[in-house]
Parts: structure tokens; C-alpha cells; sequence
């Protein structure tokens, strides 16, 4: 009987159908002597006994959950603020190298041809720019380094202080505290003082001016000049003053002043010039450097054409 209810119950149900019904504790009377039947019976019961001698620990599914949420949170705390500090580090060294760039930086004026300018230095000295030059300075380090880099001619007012030097490609200048000028262009470099004492180095020498005295190098020569009796340099006031001067000097003086380019048709360029022109009137200029040579002018656009009558 009891193996015929196994082969009715076995051709019903297959074997994994009863074990899992057996793992269940689902298997009827007829069910449970077919499971019996089984050629691996015995091990099935071996290794159930086993499984439920293995306690699983206690768990909590709520407590458990918060944890992990509070772990995820955390987290996510932590990444966010590694971008973060990412974003700020770099702000700090960009703004930390635009502050170091702008503060190391020179600062440079310049002015156009007819233009002139005037400006004020960190301690209140006052540089008057002439026609086409241009001065630097560093404002960081003033205070302990007043020196000004000069490419043209410029008219100092110098307050009194530490040294104060005007570097040019010809030689620099140094003084305390005074008034003076100075123009350094391609092959000419004069230095006039007015008031005060003022030092000037350049090839190698180096030499004192006081009021009146005047330094003068053309071609790298020193020529020797008269005593100024002006209080100021000339074109302070608009107009270009010149004393024994080659007529190159002159014209191109004339050019930075009008603006213009000045063509000389056979004429010396080398010849001295004294005399003066204006800067406010190209006719009346025109006619003050030409007159005294003889000379003739035509102008077309930009251009002024000097030949001789």
C-alpha cells in the first residue's frame, strides 16, 4: 500500500515539488511517505538539521535602515563638500595671482603726438609728460623704490624723500628732492636742472648738475652748453625752444607736437638751428622754423614738404 500511494503521489508531484513542499512543512500524510521514499532522504533531513542549528543574528530592519540612510547622508556630505573646497581653492589662487599681478605690474603713461600730460606719483611729486613719451612706475613698491622709467621727455617736480631715480636708455638721473628735466630720444639725451641737485650717471661718469646747469649728449658725445635761465622747461608752456641744435632735432620735435611727418627735400639735417615755434599754431610754427634757413613749405594731408626758396 505504501508503495503504491509513493508511485501514485511521485507520478503527481515530481521530487523537487515535495522538497520544496517538505522545506515548507506543507507535504500531506501521502506526500510526506513519498518524500520518504526518496533515495537522498537521508541527506535532505542531515543538512535541514544542520541549516537550523545556524542562528542568523537578530536584526532589526528599521534600525538597521536609519543607519544606513544616515550613512548615505554622511556621505554625500563629505563628496559635496570636496568640489566645494575644490571650487574655493581655486578661486584663492586665481584671486591671489590677479592681486600679485596687478600689484607687481608697472604702471605706465603715455601720450600721443600734440598731447601732453601731467600726473601725480605716490607721494605727491608730479611729472609733466611731454608729446610722445611715456613713464612706469611700480605703486607697490614706491615707498621704498621711487624710480620711474622714462622713454621721451618729462619735467619732474620731486618731492623731498629717499632717492628718486629717472632711468633712460642714455644714463639715469638721480636727486632727493628737486625740479628738473629730462629727454632721451634715439641719439640725444639732455638733462637741465632748476631747482635742487641732481646726479646724473651715463657712460660710465657720473656727474652733478645744480640749478641752471644743463647736460647734453648727442651721439653719445657731451657737448657743452650754456647756462639755462629758465625756471621750467619751454614746452610746459606750448612752446619748443632750441639752441644750437642739428635741424633733425627740430623737425622731429615739430612732428611729435603737429602730429605730422615732415619730408626734407636736400636739405642738411645737420645744420644748427636756434629759435623756436609754438605748438599751438602749425602756421606761425611752420613759418619759425623755416624763415631763418630760407626754407619753403607745402603741406598734403599729413605730409609738409621743406625745399629750399
Amino acid at each position: 500500500m505504501t508503495v503504491n500511494c509513493y508511485i501514485v503521489v511521485t507520478q503527481i508531484m515530481n521530487r523537487d515539488d515535495l522538497i520544496k513542499k517538505w522545506l515548507d512543512n506543507d507535504l500531506n500524510a501521502e506526500e510526506l511517505e513519498a518524500f520518504k521514499m526518496l533515495e537522498d532522504y537521508n541527506a535532505l533531513v542531515k543538512l535541514n538539521t544542520s541549516v537550523k542549528h545556524l542562528k542568523a543574528p537578530e536584526y532589526n530592519v528599521s534600525e538597521e535602515l536609519e543607519k544606513v540612510m544616515q550613512h548615505i547622508k554622511t556621505t554625500k556630505k563629505s563628496t559635496r563638500w570636496i568640489p566645494m573646497l575644490t571650487r574655493v581653492a581655486a578661486i584663492f589662487v586665481l584671486c591671489f595671482g590677479v592681486y600679485y599681478y596687478t600689484t607687481t605690474l608697472d604702471t605706465t603713461i603715455s601720450t600721443l603726438a600734440s598731447q601732453k600730460q601731467t600726473v601725480e606719483l605716490p607721494d605727491a611729486s608730479s611729472v609733466s609728460i611731454n608729446a610722445l613719451s611715456s613713464i612706469s612706475y611700480n605703486k607697490s613698491k614706491w615707498n621704498d623704490n621711487r624710480e620711474v622709467q622714462l622713454d621721451g621727455e618729462a619735467y619732474f617736480k620731486v618731492a623731498k624723500g629717499s632717492k628718486f631715480d629717472v632711468v633712460t636708455k642714455a644714463g639715469t638721473v638721480t636727486v632727493l628732492g628737486t625740479q628738473f628735466n629730462v629727454n632721451q630720444r634715439n641719439d640725444y639725451f639732455e638733462v637741465i636742472c632748476y631747482e635742487g641737485l641732481v646726479g646724473v650717471a651715463y657712460n660710465n661718469t657720473n656727474t652733478k648738475l645744480y640749478p641752471g646747469d644743463r647736460l647734453l649728449l648727442l651721439d653719445g658725445k657731451l657737448i657743452a652748453t650754456e647756462k639755462e635761465n629758465l625756471t621750467a622747461p619751454s614746452w610746459i608752456d606750448n612752446h619748443s625752444l632750441f639752441k644750437s641744435l642739428p635741424y633733425k632735432n627740430v623737425v622731429a620735435e615739430f612732428e611729435r607736437q603737429y602730429n605730422v611727418t615732415v619730408d626734407l627735400k636736400g636739405i642738411d639735417d645737420s645744420q644748427l638751428f636756434t629759435g623756436s615755434f609754438t605748438h599751438n599754431n602749425m602756421e606761425v610754427a611752420l613759418k619759425s622754423i623755416t624763415l631763418p634757413l630760407h626754407l619753403t613749405y607745402s603741406k598734403k594731408d599729413h605730409t609738409i614738404t621743406l625745399k629750399r626758396e
